[in-house]
């Protein structure tokens, strides 16, 4: 039942939660969230350019880690694909390398294939936090205002996101059309999460039955933790074998509605609501690249920068009675 899963997770509490007991090295990890610490590695070094092909085909110059590297720094200050290359040859030559430099073209063509490692959860089985916002579409919207005092029709792009409970870091995005609804992303975002999903809690927008069933087939034995509309009745076998939603729904009329989100624990989906609140704040509430696919590269970029962000500004915690 749900909120058997909300018991087991009291027993590791999410380290956002718990208290801090050393308030000066928490002090420094917020500071270091700030900090700018650029070097290179032996490694990236000598993996900077590409391995040579053995197959006919044209010889790529740059690694995927010297693209990947671009990209990177290009979400994380925000810049064109231009203004990119600049800040790479900056870089390098402050820190007096000889490496080569991927030009702007180079960097929009490979973002188009560039292959980003999926985030894995902190533990398995994983209780999963969904949410989905709207990403705008860049393009010469300013241009033309000021050139022809109008602009083009607004389009945006809809970020679907599943956070890890127990980390706070995002483990799945999936980035749809403006027509699709939250519901018909569960499937895609389901296949990106590595391991099995202990639970799947999300807003109104997922009280479906293809929810339901979509997440039932993949993990049969997950809680489902997601509000029931206010019109919502139960199923006809609610008193022989209730769902998880007639759950809900009797613990909703003996508890009302606030006491059924503490105790089924649908406030932890605060969690994912602050990594969206994050994703705008640090990332940006639009994307840069004008593809599918290179939209794709740039959530998956934008998301890995924002694990790695997280973990380096957590501080060290110890659970204390």
């Amino acid at each position: 039942m749900p909120f058997k899963a909300n018991a087991d997770r009291r027993h590791h509490i999410p380290k956002q939660r718990q208290r801090v007991t050393n308030w000066a090295e928490y002090d420094a990890s917020l500071r270091a969230r700030g900090s700018l610490t650029v070097w290179f590695t032996a490694e990236a070094i000598d993996g900077w350019r590409a391995e040579a092909r053995t197959g006919r085909g044209g010889q790529a110059k740059y690694s995927d880690l010297a693209i990947a590297t671009a990209l990177t720094l290009r979400a994380v200050f925000r810049l064109a694909l231009r203004q990119t290359e600049g800040l790479i040859g900056s870089v390098l030559q402050l820190l007096g390398l000889d490496l080569a430099v991927p030009d702007h073209s180079t960097l929009s063509r490979r973002a188009e294939t560039l292959a980003v490692p999926q985030p894995k959860a902190g533990r398995e089985p994983v209780h999963l936090l969904v949410d989905s916002t709207g990403l705008r579409l860049c393009g010469p919207g300013e241009w033309l205002i000021e050139k022809h005092g109008t602009k083009r029709r607004r389009a945006w792009k809809m970020l679907h996101l599943a956070t890890d409970t127990d980390t706070g870091q995002i483990v799945a995005s999936v980035l749809a059309g403006r027509e699709a609804d939250d519901g018909s992303q569960v499937g895609p975002l389901l296949e990106r999460v590595d391991g099995s999903v202990a639970s799947f809690t999300g807003d109104g927008a997922y009280d479906r039955d293809d929810v339901y069933a979509e997440v039932a087939a993949r993990y049969p034995d997950a809680a489902m933790v997601v509000p029931p509309r206010a019109s919502a009745v139960p199923s006809e076998a609610a008193r022989s074998a209730p769902t998880q939603r007639d759950s809900h729904l009797r613990c909703i009329v003996e508890r009302g509605r606030m006491g059924w989100q503490r105790a089924s624990g649908y406030n932890w989906r605060a969690l994912v609501e602050a990594d969206v609140s994050r994703w705008k704040r640090v990332i940006g509430d639009g994307l840069r690249s004008q593809t599918d696919r290179r939209q794709a590269t740039e959530v998956a970029i934008a998301a890995k920068v924002l694990n790695h962000m997280l973990e380096l500004g957590r501080p060290e915690y110890v659970r204390i009675a």
